[in-house]
């Protein structure tokens, strides 16, 4: 029998959650190891929002089964919630109250106090280079540092699972990249699982592994690199009056795959390079531009789909 310090980190077998007639959550597998730095990458409405939320606690596990750190989410919630740390996309910092105020009132709600707390806050703001900001008062920060601050607080107690949902809101390149490299020390000092949630496909590329959601299932799941390496070449975009005519020429003339997404003609072939002369000597006068790119987390999204990333904007979940 598995013990719960040798099981994955989060297990999650044929989960559904609903609204209503919808399904946020249809019928979800996967697991996530100990240690990994997972992300959960999908467009507004693919059900990311909504797995975070049944990964934090934060509403009832309706269907199927899921255990984090070895612990039933539908029957041992509390023990779970003490082993969590929780990052929200919405901040949760009292801006009235210093950098050292917020941490200190957040292990009360711990059970920590006196030298075993004070220790412990001032490892926090040392490793994330904030001692010299633990009596600033927070509404004074800017956007990056209050991640900092954030992210001290989640991590305050020691869990050995972090959840963050869309991390890098608000955040400029620079904060975003300072963000990752605290993500990177926080798994190698602490030995903890991170998993987040994001729609910025250059986040997830830095990730362990990216489970891709779309409508509440998953459509893919590896390491950026090997998903990367299912698209079959490279990716040719081709800008054109008439998407959907040029799409069935293109096919009837070479009996390749060219689909129309988001408004111009795709496909992918080995040595695309190639391929540019080739289409537009066969095409002449049809074509307004085309373009040549390496397959990207997006050219997987729409292998998988059928549709572009950035398509769905509706924030269903």
């Amino acid at each position: 029998m598995i013990s719960r310090a040798e099981s994955a980190a989060i297990q999650i077998h044929d989960v559904v959650h609903r609204y209503g007639e919808r399904r946020a959550l249809d019928g979800l597998s996967l697991q996530v190891e100990r240690g990994e730095i997972f992300v959960f990458l999908g467009p507004n409405g693919g059900g990311k929002t909504t797995l975070f939320r049944l990964l934090s606690t934060l509403i009832p596990l309706q269907a199927g089964e899921c255990s984090i750190l070895g612990f039933s989410l539908g029957r041992e919630t509390a023990a779970i919630r003490q082993r969590i740390g929780v990052v929200f996309q919405a901040p949760s910092l009292d801006k009235k109250l210093t950098v050292a105020e917020n941490l200190m009132h957040q292990g009360h709600l711990y059970g920590l106090s006196g030298r075993g707390l004070a220790a412990r806050q001032n490892e926090m703001l040392a490793r994330l280079g904030l001692t010299d900001r633990r009596k600033d008062v927070v509404e004074s920060l800017s956007g990056g540092l209050r991640r900092r601050v954030e992210l001290a607080k989640g991590m305050l107690h020691r869990p050995r699972l972090l959840l963050l949902d869309e991390p890098s809101t608000g955040l400029d390149p620079g904060a975003r990249s300072d963000l990752w490299d605290y993500l990177e020390q926080v798994r190698r000092e602490e030995q903890t699982t991170i998993v987040l949630t994001t729609h910025l496909l250059e986040e997830a590329d830095k990730a362990d592994r990216i489970a891709i959601l779309n409508h509440g299932k998953l459509v893919a799941l590896d390491t950026p690199e090997a998903l990367r390496s299912t698209v079959g070449g490279d990716s040719i975009t081709i800008q054109t009056a008439d998407p959907e005519n040029l799409a069935a020429a293109v096919r009837t003339q070479f009996a390749c795959p060219a689909n129309v997404v988001g408004g111009a003609v795709r496909l992918e072939q080995p040595n695309g390079h190639e391929w540019i002369a080739r289409l537009v000597e066969a095409f002449p006068g049809r074509i307004d531009a085309i373009t040549l790119g390496k397959p990207t987390l997006e050219d997987v999204f729409i292998d998988r789909t059928g549709h572009r990333f950035w398509q769905e904007t509706a924030e269903a979940t």
